[in-house]
């Protein structure tokens, strides 16, 4: 490990207020030594991974850490600070900041030493001493593990023995029992009673700091605790997979992960803990004492056959999630679920009528079916093909919907209800808001259904038979005898609100649609928008306000990834290179209608960026609608141009929203710029002889 840190990348004195400035003080350090080629592309990929989950640590540590391009190879930079500084841990700020730097390709070696990292800042020693130390050259061997820290040695030695011992234990109970005499007499004692057996699966989005520390905290709370166990570490090293007769042995299962655990059937009809990985680094001892309460109950998952209907396993949603999310959080993430999954039946089958309308005119809906007639050389059949087609693919939106919302609340089980129900929803004519509904209730009914105790011979046919039976059952009733009706009467009403706008209703409309297009970039505000426009058009003869609203919410999405590559063209000289490339792509991604493209500039800047979207995008919303430009297609950006009423008008309205988005742009970082310049130019520093000795300056990038 020597050469990923040395004194040069220490900062005993870190002066930084924020986990922003911090980052970028340890980062230029770097940048010094040659590791990072660009400063502020890699600032960009730090930012973007400390969005996916805070990287500050009970006890004082913060780790913020990324795999990026612009890292040359495995570099640690260490900075103390006398304030702290807040990276999200529930404690408190942070005093130790551990900036971890892994190129994009790193070699399996590099990483399983930084892994060995992670691991020793559970080591309370090994903290203390960076907190004390006070010379840089120190610290960097302590951190290479150079000079140990005090009582190192001792609590590697006592590691090692409780490790063989753990190990020997079983193996010397079976020995005694494989050659004590076959007779009847009583043995002097009796064999002692086999400790608790754990295994577990520790896993983050980069695998370099989190999936190792949660495992080294995992194994110190077992061994206070007097429990066996054994983790499975998925990180950027890979991963050795567990042996299956150790998971067979295993008495409980706990996995601690923020990205999908590989290979999770292994574990299934075993209790289980899952969370996220953050709470095995803070509060391993709580998760240990919950796996053996639930094996203590006999609940186990319900995954396989000899899973248990009494208590299921965490479900995509609460797999994806942070311990003691909200009901609120919870409840957007299930309908972000279902929104999901019924994308890519809105693209495609959206995009194939619309192709049948460009080869066959409007009035290709009334073709006869193409079973009953196809004609190989005539455009006309070719076109109601692909729109019969289209149709096909979006009668499927609402069941889609629905089954997925209720797999987000309850996995595989809820979605026989779900698709159920969603299908009922389309049958009485309650549309969108039938498929939310059916998917909540769906979802809610299966997990009524498995918190009911059943013997443990019937737990093999819950998930193949009752659960579905009961859930559809109840389901199908609400559905079609008691909220069917009302929630149908609900979506007319809305249906002839939106076909009442008119003038100035329009236009706010369209601007408002336009604002929550350009917040978040494809998140979840961005998906309402959308679901909420391509609900009116997902119908055989949608109205003429409907086609307004998609036109409108399809120009804004372009408006942020082209503004991007326009203001990359002007203004090169304000971003990076990697800004640059991206610019470059941001081109295809905004005419394509994918406003994704906007995304990493917006994780580098987003107080500049994100607002200056959005100014752009209502504007173009708001001219969309007021050209009374009108779309059938839910996507396929400008390449369903012809598809579109009042085409020339539409183009003016996402021009207009691009120019006054790059405008905004150039003239906050423009400002940005001269404010870091007028901060960094020290008169002083004119002449070198009027430097103070000693003192430190600024590390050129």
């Amino acid at each position: 490990m020597s050469d990923m840190t040395g004194a040069d990348l220490v900062d005993l004195d870190l002066s930084a207020d924020t986990k922003e400035a911090a980052a970028r003080a340890l980062a230029e350090r770097m940048a010094a030594r040659g590791r990072v080629t660009d400063l502020e592309g890699f600032l960009a990929d730090v930012a973007a991974r400390e969005a996916q989950l805070p990287t500050g640590l009970d006890g004082g540590i913060g780790i913020p850490h990324c795999r990026s391009e612009h890292v040359t190879a495995p570099t640690l930079a260490f900075g103390r600070s006398a304030r702290g500084i807040d990276f999200g841990a529930a404690d408190g700020p942070a005093d130790l900041v551990f900036l971890i730097a892994a190129p994009a390709g790193a070699d399996d070696a590099h990483l399983t030493i930084l892994s060995s990292l992670a691991r020793q800042l559970m080591n309370a020693e090994f903290t203390d001493a960076l907190r004390a130390v006070a010379d840089p050259a120190r610290a960097a061997a302590l951190i290479r593990g150079e000079e140990p820290a005090a009582g190192d040695e001792d609590s590697a030695e006592r590691a090692s023995a409780d490790g063989e011992d753990s190990v020997a234990a079983p193996a010397a109970a079976s020995a005694v029992a494989a050659t004590a005499p076959a007779t009847g007499e009583p043995q002097p004692s009796a064999a002692p009673e086999p400790p608790f057996r754990i295994v577990a699966v520790t896993s983050c989005p980069t695998g370099i700091a989190h999936t190792y520390m949660a495992a080294e905290s995992l194994e110190n709370a077992a061994r206070e605790a007097g429990v066996e166990i054994v983790v499975e570490t998925q990180g950027s090293a890979g991963f050795e997979r567990l042996e299956p007769e150790v998971i067979a042995a295993a008495d409980g299962v706990i996995l601690a992960h923020d990205v999908p655990v590989r290979e999770k059937d292994r574990f299934a009809g075993k209790p289980t803990v899952d969370t996220g990985v953050k709470a095995a680094v803070n509060r391993p001892g709580e998760l240990i004492g919950e796996v053996r309460a639930k094996a203590a109950r006999g609940e186990a998952t319900a995954g396989g056959a000899a899973g248990s209907a009494g208590t299921a396993a965490a479900t995509p949603v609460e797999r994806g999630g942070e311990p003691g999310e909200g009901y609120g959080t919870k409840l957007r993430k299930w309908l972000m679920s279902g929104v999901s999954y019924m994308v890519p039946f809105v693209a495609a089958g959206g995009l194939l009528i619309a192709l049948g309308f460009a080869i066959g005119g409007y009035e290709i809906d009334k073709a006869p079916s193409v079973t009953d007639h196809f004609a190989w050389a005539q455009a006309d059949s070719w076109a109601a093909l692909f729109f019969q087609i289209g149709g096909v693919a979006f009668a499927f939106l609402v069941p889609v919907l629905a089954g997925y919302i209720a797999y987000g609340m309850a996995d595989r089980p809820g979605l026989v209800p779900g698709f159920v129900g969603g299908s009922i929803a389309l049958t009485v004519n309650a549309g969108f808001l039938g498929g939310l509904a059916a998917g909540l209730i769906s979802g809610a009914v299966v997990l009524a259904v498995q918190r009911v105790r059943i013997p443990k011979a019937l737990r093999g046919i819950m998930p193949v038979v009752v659960i579905p039976l009961i859930s559809a059952a109840v389901v199908g009733f609400l559905m079609f005898v008691v909220i069917g009706k009302p929630i149908a009467s609900a979506q007319e009403a809305m249906t002839d609100w939106l076909d009442g706008l008119s003038g100035a209703n329009a236009v706010l409309l369209g601007a408002l649609l336009g604002l929550m297009m350009c917040f978040d970039l494809g998140g979840p505000v961005n998906k309402v928008a959308y679901t909420f426009a391509t609900a009116g058009i997902a119908v055989s003869d949608p109205s003429d306000s409907a086609m307004k609203i998609m036109a409108a919410v399809m120009a804004a999405g372009m408006v942020p990834p082209l503004a991007m590559a326009l203001a990359t063209t002007v203004r090169a000289r304000l971003f990076n290179a990697a800004e640059r490339e991206n610019g470059k792509a941001a081109w295809v991604l905004g005419a394509s209608f994918i406003s994704e493209g906007a995304i990493p500039f917006a994780a580098a800047d987003p107080l500049r960026v994100i607002p200056s979207s959005m100014v752009g995008g209502a504007v173009t919303g708001a001219l969309s609608m007021a050209f009374d430009a009108t779309l059938r297609a839910p996507h396929g950006g400008i390449f369903v141009v012809p598809l579109i009423g009042n085409p020339l008008l539409y183009l003016v309205a996402v021009a207009a929203g691009v120019c006054v988005t790059t405008a905004l742009v150039v003239v906050l970082k423009g400002l940005r710029k001269q404010a870091r310049d007028s901060v960094t130019r020290d008169p002083g520093d004119a002449d070198p002889s009027t430097r103070t000795p000693g003192a430190k300056q600024p590390v050129s990038a």
